[in-house]
């Protein structure tokens, strides 16, 4: 007597389910192969540092010798003991204010006159653009700090026009302004962006107002600016982080001390001279987490704004 029991016949769907199941886990298996370079550098490079960094703000370290775990002193001493902190975050916050609007509103200027269809679009907008990419670099930090100087470009060209100009860099009163302008002066990167979403604003727009009798500048406030939003935003949110973290300029202009009077003093060049001066990392780091928030914070503040003055053309906020 046979007691063996039939095998059940496999029903096709059940076979079309399984082969779907194996073929989604082969291209899983891809798409993790593809992406391995980056989860690597991801976890290597950010995760890895990060993680160090957080754990050295809560420690004395001095790069010589081994970390010595103090909790939150390093915190506490930032907040409450450390005067050059604050004066840090005030030379910081008055780049900022100053800096990112000024260039948002220079970047916005030129982009509304590129937009006007002139011969050799191509040329001027590379021409503009060409400060963003050296801006940033020692080399247009020194000559700036040459024009800038007593007895720099600048200063001779007001002297010819009979005006008496102190000395720029050397003055603690126009020292972070100096400053200022550079970063003003590196509008490029702003302009391309406002000019991409000039050239999105249809003209029936402006040819509807036109019939209306709205002039450019009724047609500027009430079309091009709500319709330009969503790329102000993106430009502010960006500038903004941009700026928090500038370092170069102050460095090379106050050669590295962050004077005359510690005017100069940008947050970001107060971090590294306590990492790299002082030899005080485990400082550094606390202040470098700090900074981090106050980026953070920042920016969700620019977001939660963004509800009352960005506008979308499907309507939504």
């Amino acid at each position: 007597m046979d007691h063996s029991q039939p095998v059940a016949a496999v029903s096709p769907s059940l076979a079309k389910r399984r082969a779907r199941i194996r073929a989604n886990r082969q291209q899983g298996w891809a798409a993790l192969l593809f992406l391995s370079p980056w989860l690597i550098g991801l976890v290597l490079l950010t995760l890895g540092p990060m993680a160090a960094s957080l754990y050295l703000s809560l420690t004395d370290y001095s790069v010589l010798e081994a970390p010595r775990w103090l909790g939150l002193a390093n915190y506490t001493e930032l907040f409450v003991d450390d005067k050059l902190f604050l004066k840090s975050l005030q030379v910081t916050f008055t780049y900022v204010f100053v800096s990112v609007p000024l260039k948002l509103v220079f970047a916005l200027a030129v982009a509304l006159l590129l937009n006007k269809g002139m011969r050799g679009l191509g040329i001027y907008r590379t021409v503009y653009y060409i400060p963003s990419l050296l801006g940033g670099s020692i080399a247009i930090a020194m000559l700036w700090r040459k024009m800038l100087g007593g007895d720099g470009l600048v200063n001779q060209v007001l002297l010819k026009l009979g005006i008496h100009a102190p000395d720029w860099v050397a003055n603690p009163k126009y020292a972070i302004y100096s400053i200022v302008m550079l970063s003003v002066w590196q509008f490029g990167s702003s302009m391309i962006i406002f000019l991409s979403g000039l050239k999105q604003i249809s003209g029936d727009y402006y040819e509807a107002s036109s019939v209306d009798g709205a002039g450019k500048i009724r047609q500027f406030v009430s079309i091009t600016l709500p319709i330009l939003t969503p790329v102000i935003f993106f430009n502010l949110v960006m500038q903004v982080i941009t700026s928090f973290q500038s370092f170069t300029q102050a460095f090379v202009i106050s050669n590295g001390t962050g004077g005359p009077l510690n005017s100069t003093l940008m947050y970001s060049l107060y971090l590294y001279k306590k990492g790299f001066a002082f030899f005080q990392m485990g400082y550094a780091s606390a202040m470098a987490w700090v900074l981090l928030a106050l980026i953070g914070l920042f920016t969700f503040l620019v977001f939660r704004s963004s509800r009352a003055w960005v506008h979308y053309e499907d309507g939504g906020r």
